[in-house]
This record gives C-alpha cells, structure tokens and sequence, in this order.
C-alpha cells in the first residue's frame, strides 16, 4: 500500500495496483479538494516535452535554432569559431549547429572587429547581436540556419584557442592514434556528437520501456567481486589483503540471477563490463551492455521482451524496424552461412552438393565423403568473373588454407552454360548441367567448392562468403545495404563444446549457468555433447548485439554440470549454489551489447566511435597515458612488488 499526505495533512491510500491503475487512482486523489494547484498542474503535463536547451544559461538561443522567424530579435549565442574569414564573417558552432555571425565594420564597433578577427579557430566566444536575413542570393540551403545571419553588437572572448594539432572538420582526415590522443578536440566534430546523443537518447527510452512500461527495476551491482569460471580473463584489483584480489566482472550474470533468488522479479541495468583481452574493431577491455533478468519467464518471453525494447527505442531517423524478427538454429546457420552470426542482408548461401557429387569418380569427393562428418559444399559468387580478379580468387583460396587449412576449388561458368574447372574431366556435358542447376549458376559466375569434415568446411566457406562479398562491393556491386538493418534469432546452440587445446574435454558454448534445452535434459547426465541449450543470441547484419539463455535453477543441476562436465571447483561459486537451494525461482535473461549495438546503427567504422573515452586498439587510453606505473611506497599496503626486468630498466633511467 503507498500512502501520501496532501496539504491538508489527510491520509491519502494508493493500493497496490498495476502501473495503469495506479497512476488513474494517483489522478484522482489529485483532484480531490485539499491537493494544491501545483500537484494537479503536475499531473496535467504532457509526456513528452521538447527539451530547453537555453534553460540556466544566459544564452537565448543555440547556434543551430535560429530561423526566419527569428529576424528581428536580439539574441545572445555561445560557442566556438569555426571559420573566420578577412575580418568580414565568421562561422559560430556549438553542439546542436552552425551560424554565421557578420562582424560589424563600422568605427563604432572596430573594437568588437578587432576581438572576433584576431581570434584563432576553435576560439569560445559570446556574442550578441540583431537576426536577419541574409542578402538574397547568398542563403546557404545546406544549413539548417542558411536563411539568417546575426550581425554583432557586443562579443567576449572566453577562451583562446592555441594552435590545433589537426581541425575540427569531419572531412580532415586524422589518424586514430592523434584522435585518441586528443579525444576532447575530436568529441567536438558533428559525427561524434550525433552518435553520443543518439546513444543517450536510445538508453533513455529504453529506461522508460523497461521500467515504466514493464515494471523493472534498476539495480547496481558490484564492480569488485571475485573470479569467475570459465569465460574471458579478467582484470585483477589488489586488496589489502595478502595474496587476495578482487576481480573486475565480465558482466553482472551471477549477481542478477541473485537479484532473482531473492524475489526481484525483473531486473536491468545498463552495466559496465570489463575483459582482459585484445581489442578489436567490435571490443574493448570496458564496454557497457543493457543486462536483463526476469523470473517466470521462457525463451520466447526474452525474445518478445526484446524486440519491443527495440521497436520502442530505435531511432526514428533509422526508419522502422519489423518484429518478430526472423529465427535460425545453429546447425541452420553454420550450414547456411559458415557462422553463428549470418549477415542475412545478402545471398550466396552454402549450398550442400554432397549427394550429387556422391555418385562422382572424382577422388578427393570421395575420401571426403567416406568420413563420419564428410560433406561437400559450395558458394557461388554472382559475376565473380566479371568482378574478381584472378589475384583475388587465389586470395581466397590461400585465406581458406592459412585459416581453416582447408583446400578450395573453383568452377566458372562460362558463356554458353559450360563449366570451366578441373573438376569438368570427371564429369560429363548432362551432370555439369546438373552441377550447374543445382548451384543455380548464372553465366559469369563462380563457384567456390570445399571437401571435408562438416564443420570445417562450413566454417571455411562462410568466411569466403563475407570476403567475396567485401572484394565484390569495393569493385561497384552493392550487395549489403548499410542503411537496412536485419535482425535474427540464433538459437538450440550446442550446450558444451570441445576444448580447442584439449579436445576430451569440454567447456560451455555460452556459460555454465545456461540450462539444457527440455528435450535434451536426460541426455546431460549420459551424453553431454549431444544436448542442446536454452541459449539464445540476437544478430544484427551479421553482427552479435545480445546474448542470453534460461538459467539452471536446480542447485543439484548445477552443481553436476560445475564439477562433473566442466571438471570446474564448485566451491568457487558455493554462494551461488547454496542461493539455488532457497527455493530460486525459473528464470532467463539477455544482455544487449550497447557499444555495438550504436555503431551498426550510425554505420561506425568501429565502437571507438561511438564511446567518448575509449582504449586504443591495444587497450591504452591515449590521452591520459594510461595504464601508468606506481611507485613501491604505493604498491606496499597490497603486499606487491614489481620484480620483472622492465622496473630495472626503468630504475637505471632514473
């Protein structure tokens, strides 16, 4: 029961209601005699307000709001030079546009055209000045402001800008590495402030989705807790105590599951996870995701949970986006597209031609096909001839063999529908007809064939598909539109997997806390590698954005899958355990990765462009210089020493 106390001091009750009625009831004890005026106009204010970006400052206007119906005012504007041309006109910015400011000429004013003509670019300045309308002939239609112009009457100097080490125009080219250093200087460009508010703006109705749509609850959790199983490296923090460290998580899975154990229900958070390894491209030691659990829940729950998150927060300027989105399994999407995460944007799909070439003499086919997995596969490349070079085909065939040792033939189709490829002396004019029917090959094409062991295969030549794609898109063939987004469910992942350094063993496919898949649950018990999980991963143009499962609620469960499948210390996780055995409700979640997730959206070349400090490519930050060293008086209340040879060098320097 909620109660409140009105200004007449009487008791008002609020039952325990859904969101809906609650807010109605709340509605209705407002319009009750005794509530001030104050709390009744509250009530009467729209949902959704345009935001006042001149509210407790004394400007009146940003550099990117004024309009024709603006001329004639007075108004004062703040923010950077961005060009400054013979003392006449300059360019003012700030986060939200441009304006272009004409400096006054006359002798009344020659002080205010001193100031703004000696200032250098990327100076910050105050000006005040009438609007009006550019002379005809010269309104500029490529600027939101290209209609007006504020001629100046009194200007201030800020603050000086010193020489830059590059310009702030989204045009200049700089190196990441002078970028990073000077991140402040380059978070003033328009690219990355659009990506920074757009970020801002998709978490924010996120937030409303979640927790005024759905009743969820934000809750912070730890980021100093212990090592985890299994997963990624973590980073390490020192404690005070001796040879005890805490670790930095690689996400919140232990403590949300926790969160469910003791009655939350739903949970979210938008947290901040950490990971010791190399960067790339789509990583960073720290990113953020928004990490979700419910209880009572099942896969197709999380699912439509997600794809309203979704279509509620995405951006309207991206257009729409369709839901349901589409479902793939794992064996669909390794045998389609060589990958868990398929780029659904375009064809060129494996295509399985083992049982046509199984009636073939050709030698190599045939030692494939006598093993187990054996299995025989193709890509086509539209136009490939056409497009490729013969440099690229041998390309190909050369990252097919240093990356997955996996030897590749090809087969073009000539005009006329004749075949040209070793392969044509082992087969006659009606089964390359059939081989070409069957790959659907189009004169100019060429196909990409491999042999061998399923998994390899398909690996291999999903990874040609995205290669060919690339080599054909920057010969002039528009294959993967940017600005259309496919989304895809990826699901019945396998639940264990084999070791790559020791393949006896396993280790899980997702984490240890994903449970089995209904089906499959007696199998965990006599043959662990043939279950498959209640995992699930969200895709985006071929791109991993989320990833989830429904949880092992069973302590005992749990516990065997720790100690008998993993072969991991249970007593690492005895909490967790122990938790599960206090009446632990079903639960699932998913986890959306942010930082990725934005920089499909804006098309960033990297998540480095959509984070405003980011790590380097070697997880440095540039700009702070960090991480540092510390000094040994530092270190000693967390019984450290540094002892490898770098600190002697160092000591010598000194």
């Amino acid at each position: 029961m909620c109660v409140y106390f009105s200004r007449s001091r009487k008791v008002h009750s609020v039952p325990p209601l859904g969101c809906a009625m609650a807010l109605s009831c709340i509605l209705q004890v407002l319009a009750r005699p005794g509530c001030g005026r104050a709390l009744r106009r509250l009530a009467t204010v729209p949902a959704s307000l345009a935001p006042d970006f001149n509210s407790f400052v004394p400007r009146t206007n940003t550099c990117g709001e004024l309009r024709s119906a603006h001329v004639g005012q007075q108004v004062t504007l703040y923010g950077w030079i961005q060009y400054q041309r013979q003392g006449m006109f300059l360019v003012l910015r700030d986060f939200q546009g441009l304006t272009q400011i004409i400096i006054p000429q006359d002798e009344a004013h020659s002080h205010v055209k001193k100031l703004l003509s000696d200032a250098p670019v990327e100076s910050v300045v105050r000006v005040t000045g009438i609007v009006c309308p550019r002379p005809p002939g010269q309104e500029n239609p490529k600027m939101p402001t290209g209609d007006i112009e504020v001629k100046v009457e009194t200007a201030e100097i800020l603050n000086s800008c010193k020489k830059l080490p590059f310009e702030i125009k989204n045009f200049v080219k700089k190196s990441e590495a002078l970028r990073m250093q000077y991140r402040y200087l380059d978070l003033r460009s328009f690219q990355l402030q659009y990506n920074l508010r757009l970020r801002s703006q998709m978490v924010m109705k996120m937030r409303e989705y979640l927790c005024n749509l759905h009743g969820f609850v934000d809750v912070e959790t730890p980021t100093l807790f212990k090592r985890t199983p299994g997963g990624a490296k973590e980073f390490i923090v020192p404690s005070r105590e001796v040879g005890k460290f805490y670790s930095l998580p690689q996400s919140p899975q232990q403590f949300k599951q926790l969160l469910m154990v003791g009655g939350l229900d739903r949970y979210f958070q938008v947290a901040r996870c950490y990971r010791d390894e190399g960067s790339r491209p789509d990583r960073q030691p720290e990113f953020t995701q928004i990490d979700i659990e419910m209880s009572f829940v099942d896969q197709a729950g999380i699912q439509r949970l997600i794809e309203g998150l979704l279509q509620y927060s995405w951006p309207e300027e991206r257009g729409s986006i369709t839901t349901p989105f589409p479902s793939m399994t794992y064996e669909e999407a390794l045998a389609g597209y060589g990958t868990d995460k398929p780029d659904t944007r375009f064809g060129m799909k494996i295509v399985d031609i083992s049982d046509f070439l199984r009636r073939s003499d050709i030698p190599f086919v045939q030692n494939a096909l006598s093993y187990p997995h054996g299995t025989v596969k193709a890509i086509c490349i539209p136009q490939g001839v056409r497009y490729l070079k013969n440099k690229d085909l041998e390309s190909l065939k050369e990252s097919a063999k240093s990356q997955f040792n996996q030897e590749i033939m090809e087969i073009i189709c000539r005009p006329g529908g004749s075949l040209k490829s070793l392969l044509t002396k082992f087969l006659g004019e009606k089964q390359q007809s059939e081989l070409s029917q069957a790959l659907n090959m189009q004169v100019d094409d060429v196909v990409l064939l491999a042999a061998g062991e399923h998994k390899q295969v398909c690996s291999a030549l999903g990874s040609l598909r995205l290669e060919s794609a690339g080599l054909l898109e920057a010969a002039g063939l528009v294959l993967r539109d940017p600005i259309t987004f496919h989304f895809l469910w990826v699901v019945d992942f396998p639940l264990f997997l084999p070791k790559e350094e020791n393949p006896t063993e396993l280790e899980s496919a997702h984490h240890p806390f994903t449970a089995p898949h209904p089906s499959d649950a007696n199998l965990l018990y006599s043959d662990p590698t043939k279950v498959r999980s209640q995992h699930y991963d969200l895709v985006l143009n071929g791109n991993e954005v989320g990833g989830g499962s429904i949880r092992i609620h069973s302590a005992e469960q749990q516990r065997f899958v720790l100690e008998k499948v993993l072969k991991e210390d249970s007593e690492v996780l005895s909490h967790l355990l122990e938790a599960l055995e206090f009446g632990a409700p079903p639960h699932g979640g998913i986890a959306l990765g942010l930082d990725r997730l934005i920089s499909l959206i804006v098309d960033a070349p990297s998540i480095r462009d959509v984070i405003a400090f980011p790590k380097s490519f070697r997880g440095r930050d540039l700009m702070g210089n960090a991480p540092d060293y510390v000094t040994p008086e530092e270190l000693e209340p967390y019984h450290i020493q540094v002892s490898w040879p770098l600190a002697e060098e160092e000591a010598k320097k000194n």
